[in-house]
């Protein structure tokens, strides 16, 4: 993150303008935002949407619906990435974004988690916001024609036969734009979209469709690069003050507080590598992985996974069964007993004040 004087905040950025100097509401992250930024800020910011990121996953996860995902954004969005100063609004949305391309820019497996979360919130932005079309296409780079009232004349017809066949809103000669069917496969691939001699007619309705591959590839080549600058000079350069917090982002648990008594399954150690696999948030499989691999986790690990299991339905019993399997390769059964096995059964209530460690 670059930091200047905090009097250059209220300048727009790159990305916030187009070739012809129009704006969309929509930031595109094509330039870092040249700003002071606190070390609290900088961790809060990127946490904050790091909440937003994981409750999308989970939302999808869960087979949500367009319109059920539509509301969680705008929910998710106003609970965690407004700020108390609403003027600083796009300052924290930048700062955060860009905080998590340098979490999430150090491995495929981050970049490809990153870049899915963040494309599909820019979808749900781009539907929720009052966005300048136009802007966002010039900004993005986008070939398009706007199709002239005469030209709309001439394909009305067929324009409504498509958009009738797939319960489509009738198109209108304001906002239909002609760009290379090769643009927009998702409208192709379904029949949402009238082709001819190469084109296909996208209604302002459908727009969506070819911008968010491009703000997709646009990111994609941003974090390979981000990579680059991250493993050849900003690791080293911040080992002291920023890379402690970039890489301890990435395997943060935010999930629910499993301190309170709920109604949850239950998994069992036969099948608990399979769950990892498929259910578990990223940064439970960072640690889940972790553990397998080194047979041990500090304490701030053993906590967030541990916590975690007991959440999701690990009995206490298979607990211990499964953390003395991996720590007593490593230091023994009996020093496990000794030294770990307190603060297991202590975070299922049964040692101490036996009051779940939140």
């Amino acid at each position: 993150m670059d930091v200047i004087d905090r009097s250059q905040k209220n300048k727009p950025s790159a990305s916030s303008l187009s070739s012809n100097g129009l704006r969309s509401t929509l930031p595109l992250y094509h330039t870092a935002p040249v700003l002071e930024v606190r070390l609290e800020d900088f961790e809060r910011f990127a946490v904050d949407r790091l909440i937003v990121l994981r409750g999308i996953s989970d939302g999808l996860a869960r087979g949500k619906k367009p319109d059920e995902m539509e509301k969680l954004v705008r929910d998710l969005w106003k609970a965690n990435l407004r700020h108390s100063q609403a003027s600083e609004d796009l300052n924290k949305d930048l700062i955060s974004h860009f905080v998590l391309r340098l979490v999430y820019c150090r491995s495929e497996e981050l970049r490809k988690w990153f870049l899915s979360m963040e494309s599909t919130l820019f979808r749900y932005r781009f539907r929720l916001e009052n966005t300048d079309h136009l802007a966002l296409m010039n900004e993005l780079g986008i070939s398009y024609e706007v199709v002239s009232a005469t030209e709309f004349g001439d394909l009305r017809e067929n324009l409504n036969l498509v958009a009738r066949s797939v319960n489509q809103p009738l198109p209108t000669p304001i906002g239909l734009y002609k760009v290379s069917f090769e643009q927009v496969p998702e409208l192709v691939a379904t029949r949402k979209v009238f082709i001819q001699k190469g084109y296909a007619y996208v209604g302002v309705n459908q727009v969506v469709s070819f911008v968010v591959p491009h703000f997709r590839s646009h990111l994609s080549k941003a974090l390979v690069l981000t990579n680059r600058k991250w493993t050849s000079m900003i690791r080293e350069q911040e080992k002291d003050r920023l890379t402690p917090i970039v890489e301890a982002l990435a395997t943060s648990y935010l999930g629910p507080d499993y301190g309170q008594d709920r109604e949850f399954g239950e998994i069992s150690l036969k099948d608990i590598d399979q769950v990892a696999r498929t259910s578990f948030p990223l940064c439970m499989q960072h640690l889940f992985n972790a553990l397998r691999d080194d047979h041990h986790l500090k304490h701030g690990g053993r906590m967030q996974l541990g916590l975690f299991l007991k959440g999701v339905g690990l009995k206490l019993d298979d607990a211990l069964a499964f953390w003395k399997a991996e720590f007593s390769q490593k230091v023994g059964s009996e020093r496990f007993d000794k030294e770990y096995a307190y603060g297991i059964r202590h975070n299922y209530g049964k040692e101490g004040k036996r009051t779940v460690n939140a």
